[in-house]
């Protein structure tokens, strides 16, 4: 087992001798491809991204709070049931809806949106309908949906652009463009500016997060319903991105709901129980939860979230133009990433001081965190740092088992050649001085020992005297001991050792004008052999190397002896 580490550590030695730092240059320019074909094919860490994102979102210490005018009416189960016995269950007769919006129109809400597709006509209660049609033909504040379906079928479809009232072509728009959609069937819900999509697209996970604003096609621009709700209500006129990240208000329910059977029941009723101002100047959603109505769908919030709620939130968003920013782009995403990845490359290829590039790496990366959870916290940019995080966090990782690992087999702590049993083993002791007007610090003296382990070429430990010594421990500060440790009865371990000594010394100028010293610096050294007694007990042992080391020194003051 010994001579197998052995031969291991004389692989990773002459490995490292070849490649030296260059190493860190192929593994950027692996990741660098990585992340390259990441952003194009795998999306890993877009995906990575999502999830640190909805995980930020979801733990918000700071939540926005949701708009107090916003009021859902919900079709709730309670509702279904308690209008079964009257009105059949869903759909309900469309005089339903007409009385409930006849009702709230006496208290001016300032707007009263719909989240239901009326899509066709009830045929068995064609006075239903006529009455609807009639109530809503007088409701200037009523928003209704417009179901888009998919693209893909807009060339199957007879529906035009130029057939959705209040809709504008662009200069470049194709006035015989189509597209596949269901209009709301009441011609009283036709009108400019009260009609828009209700559509919600979940990203490729299948978690909504965006809310798609307008719908771009053949030089037209079909605007949702919450664009069209929100510029009727809105606080102020800043721009709006085509795609909305949501901000969302919180956890499912969080702004005001009211139970539509409630409302309806007190509405008709002669003894009013409810407050007559409750809808006054409110947004009034009408919208359902029920989950027997198929409206309930996964956020960044919660896996079950009501579709009324996220109609309600991205309404809430353009009314106060809070909807979050952040760079979801492929081009940020890569530009950070290479960024964080090739500043730690240059600090291992530099040989920066490795405990102190440890503590600015791992502090960079858990402020880059902090920075985005405080950021989403306190204002309603997020920024992106998780997936390039990510990266440079493996990039370091690998590098930093290279680098431990070439430690290991550069400094060469096995003894070469020494076997369990021997009596006897020899040690070859080489000090070298440093002579620098410039004061040595740790870094400095490091990346000098680091460039000895590349160039040597027998097992050896290098080890560095430095610090704040008083006394006479402070002569041998800014010095360097190399020692080998080798069998005693093998001359060629000897041989290879003082050759590897001999090999160091004639490097030493051009190695200490690589690490940036003045050219004025000097450096003596000395080479002392001596016998050790491997059987000797601890205390004597080192007492031996004690006494190899103090002749090594007085070499390297007078040369004669």
């Amino acid at each position: 087992m010994t001579k197998l580490k052995l031969i291991i550590g004389q692989w990773l030695a002459n490995l490292t001798r070849k490649l030296k730092n260059n190493f860190y240059i192929y593994l950027a320019t692996f990741f660098t491809l990585l992340v390259l074909l990441d952003a194009g094919v795998f999306h890993i860490g877009i995906n990575m991204r999502d999830k640190a994102f909805d995980f930020m979102v979801k733990h918000r210490v700071l939540t926005p709070k949701a708009d107090p005018d916003i009021v859902i009416v919900d079709i709730n189960e309670a509702s279904l049931a308690d209008m079964a016995k009257d009105y059949g269950r869903w759909p309900w007769p469309r005089q339903v809806l007409g009385e409930f919006v006849e009702n709230i129109q006496a208290q001016n809400p300032k707007a009263i949106v719909f989240d239901i597709v009326f899509s066709d006509a009830d045929i068995y209660n064609e006075d239903s309908d006529a009455y609807f049609n009639e109530v809503i033909s007088s409701c200037d504040n009523c928003f209704f949906p417009i179901l888009r379906l998919d693209a893909s079928q807009d060339k199957l479809s007879r529906l035009k652009y130029t057939q959705i009232p209040g809709l504008q072509p662009g200069s470049d728009a194709d006035k015989n463009a189509t597209l596949a959609a269901v209009l709301p069937y009441f011609k009283a819900a036709l009108r400019p500016h009260r009609i828009g999509t209700h559509n919600v697209y979940p990203d490729n996970d299948g978690i909504v997060r965006e809310y798609r604003l307008w719908h771009e096609n053949a030089g037209w621009e079909l605007p949702s319903l919450p664009l069209e709700v929100g510029e009727f209500t809105q606080m102020n006129s800043l721009p709006l991105p085509q795609n909305m990240l949501i901000n969302w208000r919180g956890k499912p329910f969080s702004y005001n709901y009211v139970t539509f059977s409630d409302v309806f029941t007190d509405l008709s009723s002669k003894v009013k129980k409810r407050p007559q101002n409750e809808f006054s100047n409110k947004i009034v959603i009408i919208g359902s939860t029920a989950p027997g109505l198929f409206d309930i769908k996964p956020t960044a919030m919660d896996k079950q979230f009501p579709g009324v709620e996220i109609l309600a939130t991205a309404i809430d968003n353009v009314k106060h133009r809070d909807y979050l920013k952040v760079w979801r782009g492929k081009i940020p995403y890569i530009l950070m990433s290479l960024l964080l990845i090739w500043a730690a490359t240059l600090a291992f290829y530099f040989n920066v001081d490795r405990d102190r590039f440890n503590t600015i790496f791992t502090s960079s990366q858990i402020g880059m965190l902090v920075l985005s959870y405080a950021g989403i916290n306190l204002s309603n940019t997020y920024f992106d740092l998780t997936a390039p995080i990510a990266w440079a966090v493996a990039f370091f990782g690998i590098a930093k088992i290279y680098a431990l690992a070439n430690d290991r087999a550069l400094q060469r702590w096995l003894a070469f050649g020494v076997k369990s049993g021997d009596t006897t083993s020899a040690a070859l002791i080489m000090p070298i001085l440093i002579e620098s007007q410039e004061a040595l610090d740790d870094g400095t003296l490091k990346k000098l020992r680091r460039a000895i382990e590349l160039c040597s070429r027998t097992p050896n430990s290098i080890e560095f005297i430095h610090g704040t010594q008083s006394g006479i421990w402070g002569l041998f500060t800014d010095m360097l001991v190399i020692s080998w440790l080798y069998a005693d009865n093998h001359t060629e371990y000897a041989e290879a050792a003082l050759a590897d000594a001999r090999n160091i010394a004639e490097q030493l100028p051009t190695l200490i004008a690589q690490i940036g010293l003045p050219n004025d610096t000097a450096a003596r050294y000395s080479l002392h052999e001596g016998k050790l007694n491997s059987q000797s007990d601890v205390t004597t042992l080192a007492s031996q190397w004690r006494s190899l080391f103090a002749q090594a020194v007085l070499k390297l003051e007078h040369p004669e002896h």
